[in-house]
């Protein structure tokens, strides 16, 4: 499988048959004009934290933003695309989820804390097949613990089955300024109006306009942690204003837009 690596003298070895609690390296990748993995799993549950850049994941059902100090947590088994659009830089790590019960169970963007980001560049130090015990098994434990007690961040947009409802969800992505109105992306699919709000409510537990403002916040700080500007995302989203845009983003998640990127930049 291709990988992104910042260390030298990388040899690829396929996660699940190292049998360590966690395997780690470095991330690394320019911006060449973006990188993609398509659908793929692994036995270890796998951790792709985010210094630098920002990525989307789509996993069985749900896309998933992850800006500069996330990260995001995929089961192991869960079927999994990446998507990186420009430069990144992090840490990726698999954990076998056999050494600890408190792992998510689903797919989730968790916020890091310095001491987990910490802990996870020390891992990603470690050789593949690390001798246990000592040191290296204190540090494994307490990584386990940060990850178990990371807080959950309003990152995911459920994505739709219904072919029908999915064709919607493909065209607003592709085209987030469209404000089309419900009766005309009903029309788009081939479906009444009422049929679409019963769709989509049972398909994401979102309403229609719920689901709307969602895809605008994780395309907002995709983009946000890609270095544009809050203006140029006001345009891009469609919204008549920055202040309304401001006022959903805040609403959505508790500061501006300004404040929630400057906290993700700093130290």
């Amino acid at each position: 499988m291709p990988i992104l690596n910042a260390l030298q003298d990388f040899e690829w070895v396929d996660p699940d048959v190292v049998p360590r609690p966690i395997v780690a390296f470095g991330v690394e990748m320019s911006d060449v004009g973006g990188f993609e993995l398509e659908d793929h799993s692994h036995a270890k549950g796998q951790m792709l934290l985010v210094q630098r850049g920002a990525l989307s994941c789509e996993v069985e059902g749900g896309l998933w933003v992850v800006p500069p100090r996330s990260a995001i947590w995929i089961p192991g088994g869960a079927l999994h695309a990446i998507k990186v659009t420009g430069a990144l830089e992090g840490y990726n790590a698999f954990v076998d989820p056999a050494v600890d019960a408190r792992l998510p169970k689903t797919c989730c963007a968790v916020s890091v804390t310095p001491l987990l980001r910490e802990l996870l560049t020390r891992a990603a130090h470690l050789p593949y097949f690390y001798e246990e015990g000592s040191a290296n098994t204190r540090l494994v434990t307490v990584l386990l613990d940060e990850l178990a007690a990371a807080r959950v961040e309003n990152l995911h947009l459920p994505m739709p089955i219904d072919p029908r409802l999915r064709s919607i969800a493909d065209a607003m992505i592709a085209s987030p300024a469209n404000r089309g109105t419900l009766e005309i992306w009903a029309r788009h699919a081939g479906l009444s109006e009422r049929t679409l709000l019963r769709l989509i409510k049972r398909e994401t537990g979102m309403s229609f306009g719920r689901w709307r403002q969602q895809l605008g916040v994780v395309l907002a700080v995709k983009w946000l942690a890609g270095g544009a500007s809050i203006q140029q995302v006001t345009s891009d989203l469609g919204y008549e204003s920055v202040p309304s845009f401001v006022t959903m983003f805040r609403k959505a998640l508790g500061t501006s837009p300004g404040r929630y990127m400057a906290e993700r930049h700093s130290g």
